[in-house]
């Protein structure tokens, strides 16, 4: 199998870390050659990476124009590798608006190359005639979050298969039952966007400078997320109390450690929950992308309050999303124990939901693959 080539494209460095798992079950099964877009964990796992993957990890309309005329000649040069090495099967991973530009393209040039999606597109929030456009040149859909596959049944898009969420494959402590939590200790999650970051850290610094005062000996942690150690640092640099800023290595310990949240919506929001981190939640876009909220077709942009169909985690978003509003918030949970404990109650119903008996998410994953390259 080892001269068999398996294309693979990611485009953020969540993709990264799933890619690099995946890549790790499919090499236990026999296929060792993996050729496309990927960041330094996937290329540590074996992969041979045609560029850069921050090349095409852009999100959000105002960068994906300024980056544009090198996003297409990354397209193209992507279609042409695919076509020239005759993949047994091309795999997405996230980054949509990249990966499936890609994936038309093969489909009308060579369409007898199975293509697999790993991680769904948001149809089920987000334009959801995608579902029934995909069904033309996607084969199947493996899903992070358990809701999806009736979310493609139900819109007519191709075959869809949850595997469960890699973050299942963290063993996450219960801090109720391994630590006592540490009152003084407040978690704060940016974003791992640039653009995020950028929004998101000036609003967070006056939260922790309107909250010093209620919290003795306020220690704030923030974990540096990939490639953003830089402008972490200068963004936190002008906040009143200086936070530690740990690594991607540390971050678990200091989940087990935190006592309360304040995060930028995303995959965070997963983490924080399956340690039992009660939070605050806040997002904040471009005025031009805000424009289209009216197409959002969902009641919560956070993923714990998807999972359960109940909005129990609070979210502020866009003009909710200010300093005095979040800092209300999060002294609210700081004093109402009950609210704490309602967040963490509703945790294990995530958890509950999540869990696949049997296997590991990326092996689930890569046994749904082979029966494609069979």
């Amino acid at each position: 199998m080892s001269d068999k080539v398996i294309f693979m494209i990611a485009g953020e460095a969540s993709g990264d870390l799933l890619g690099a798992s995946l890549i790790e079950s499919l090499k236990v099964r026999g296929y060792k050659n993996f050729i496309g877009v990927g960041g330094t964990l996937m290329m540590q796992a074996g992969l041979v990476s045609l560029f850069p993957m921050s090349d095409i990890s852009v999100m959000g309309l105002l960068p994906v124009i300024k980056k544009l005329p090198k996003i297409l000649l990354r397209i193209s040069q992507t279609i042409n590798a695919i076509v020239s090495s005759s993949p047994i099967c091309l795999i997405l991973i996230d980054a949509p608006d990249f990966t499936h530009r890609v994936a038309r393209r093969v489909r009308q040039i060579a369409p007898s190359i199975p293509i697999i999606n790993y991680v769904s597109p948001t149809v089920w929030a987000w334009r959801p005639g995608r579902a029934k456009k995909m069904a033309a040149y996607i084969d199947c859909v493996l899903a992070l979050l358990p809701f999806e596959p009736e979310a493609y049944q139900r819109l007519s898009g191709p075959r869809c298969v949850y595997v469960g969420h890699p973050l299942l494959e963290h063993d996450f402590a219960h801090k109720t039952h391994e630590l006592e939590k540490i009152h003084n200790v407040f978690i704060i999650m940016p974003g791992s966007r640039i653009a995020e970051i950028k929004r998101m850290a000036p609003i967070y610094g006056a939260v922790v400078e309107l909250l010093q005062s209620d919290i003795k000996d306020l220690d704030v942690v923030v974990p540096i997320a990939q490639g953003m150690q830089q402008l972490l640092l200068e963004e936190t640099g002008k906040w009143s109390v200086p936070p530690r800023l740990i690594s991607q290595q540390e971050k678990f310990t200091y989940f087990e450690k935190g006592h309360l949240a304040l995060v930028t919506s995303g995959l965070a929001t997963l983490e924080l929950a399956l340690s039992e981190v009660p939070m605050v939640v806040a997002y904040k876009v471009s005025l031009i992308e805000y424009f289209f909220k009216f197409l959002i077709k969902v009641n919560s942009i956070v993923l714990p309050n998807l999972i359960i169909g109940e909005n129990f985690v609070p979210e502020f978003i866009q003009d909710r999303a200010t300093a005095k509003i979040l800092a209300s918030a999060v002294k609210e949970l700081l004093d109402d124990e009950h609210k704490r404990c309602q967040q963490i109650a509703m945790f294990a119903r995530i958890r509950e939901a999540l869990i696949i008996s049997g296997t590991k998410p990326s092996h689930r994953a890569a046994e749904v693959i082979l029966e494609y390259l069979r």
